[in-house]
């Protein structure tokens, strides 16, 4: 019968007596398990930091855009040519029984003043649907009604970052700001949002009613013309068939023949951001995989070390054999050795990973994320690895012939 606390003291005292070469055969474990939670937090951290962002662009989003304009054979790409109008966004609302809400859209880039201050930003026309479709809600005051929109009402939205700008510590709501030299009262404040998936900061923005920017701030080449029309679908499995009824409605409206090209597009916002989630899953798996090829290299020093001890150790291994050790007795203790080499690697190697992983993202600013998944993967990878490339060494020496290993100088 193997005597398992007995092998373990041996592996242990084998250990102690050459501290050096246990430290240095631990390096590479070491570094393996540091190598993957580092990676895996800064991968992580990434994902969780893009799906935040998508996140706040709002949910089951499809987005209309106008058709594109034709300028001596050159075609200027979708969005140059304004197709789209109130009455397409209506339709939509009333026609389509996959879509719940919908907000049309006239923007551009204004200057913006209050007092001696002033800001240029975005400046969107939309309706009070817009901040349903964009999942955003208020943090004072409140949101302009279709009743404003209908009376073209000189009221305003602010973003987070247009209020630090213009307002500093003054309460913005029920205060004159000038859009284009033109007063609004500012009813209300959006709640933050920060960046969108592309880095734009969501917060640099202010809604008005749309007819307000068509007839006071931007204008419109025809009454009633929008630049886009943003829908949100009643549910993710409905986004598919609201894309198809909006297509189908648009081309009737538009009075687009069966061979002509749609003078719009539509476009699932959803799926462009899953996508981009999914690239970031993909990216987090990759550096986990690379740091991991770190580990097996650890596990082939394990493998080299322990192979060496074994040709150093011949004459000890024989002495007990012929004492009457078994097969197994000698195959254990390398197993052993071997495991708590791996293991003791391991649990330094997470407590490095650990604080290299916040380091990290303290000195470059990267958003890191250590879960206790990545610690016990990476751990019980150890374990493993220090098993696997620990076995042949000790099959090698379990099957050394003890009379041989006796002679062995």
């Amino acid at each position: 019968m193997i005597n398992i606390p007995s092998t373990l003291k041996i592996s242990v005292r084998a250990l102690r007596v050459n501290k050096m070469r246990s430290a240095l055969t631990m390096l590479g474990i070491i570094i393996g398990v540091a190598a993957v939670i580092t990676m895996l937090a800064v991968g992580t951290g990434a994902r969780q930091k893009i799906g935040e962002q998508i996140a706040s662009m709002g949910s089951n989003q499809l987005i209309v855009l106008p058709g594109a304009s034709t300028s001596g054979g050159a075609r200027m790409g979708a969005g140059s040519q304004m197709t789209l109008s109130m009455g397409d966004a209506e339709a939509i609302l009333k026609e389509c029984p996959a879509v719940s809400y919908v907000a049309p859209v006239l923007g551009g880039v204004a200057q913006v003043i209050y007092g001696n201050q002033n800001w240029s930003t975005s400046v969107t026309g939309t309706t009070p649907g817009m901040l349903v479709v964009r999942d955003w809600q208020i943090s004072e005051g409140r949101s302009f009604t279709d009743d404003d929109v209908r009376g073209a009402t000189k009221v305003c939205l602010l973003g987070q970052t247009v209020v630090e700008n213009l307002f500093g510590s003054i309460d913005p709501i029920g205060q004159i700001v000038r859009i284009k030299k033109v007063p609004f009262t500012v009813i209300g404040v959006l709640d933050r949002k920060g960046q969108s998936p592309n880095g734009q900061d969501q917060d640099d923005t202010i809604y008005i009613p749309v007819t307000t920017a068509q007839k006071k701030i931007f204008g419109t080449t025809f009454p009633g013309m929008v630049r886009i029309i943003m829908v949100k679908a009643k549910g993710a499995e409905e986004l598919s068939q609201a894309q198809k009824q909006i297509t189908e409605l648009i081309r009737q409206r538009h009075r687009i023949g069966q061979k002509q090209d749609d003078d719009f597009t539509v476009r699932n916002l959803t799926q462009m951001m899953q996508a981009s989630e999914q690239s970031a899953r993909v990216m987090a798996l990759l550096l986990g995989s690379i740091a991991g090829v770190s580990l097996l290299v650890g596990g082939i020093g394990i493998m080299n070390i322990m192979l060496v001890s074994v040709t150093e150790r011949t004459r000890e291994i024989g002495i007990r054999m012929a004492v009457g050790a078994k097969t197994w007795d000698i195959r254990l203790q390398f197993l052993i050795e071997a495991l708590i080499l791996s293991l003791i690697g391991g649990g330094v190697g997470i407590l490095i990973g650990v604080s290299g992983s916040q380091v990290l993202s303290n000195l470059a600013g990267w958003p890191t994320i250590v879960s206790m998944s990545s610690i016990f993967l990476a751990f019980s990878f150890s374990g493993v690895v220090g098993i696997f490339f620990g076995f042949y060494p000790a099959m090698k020496a379990s099957l050394l012939d003890p009379i041989e290993a006796l002679r062995y100088e």
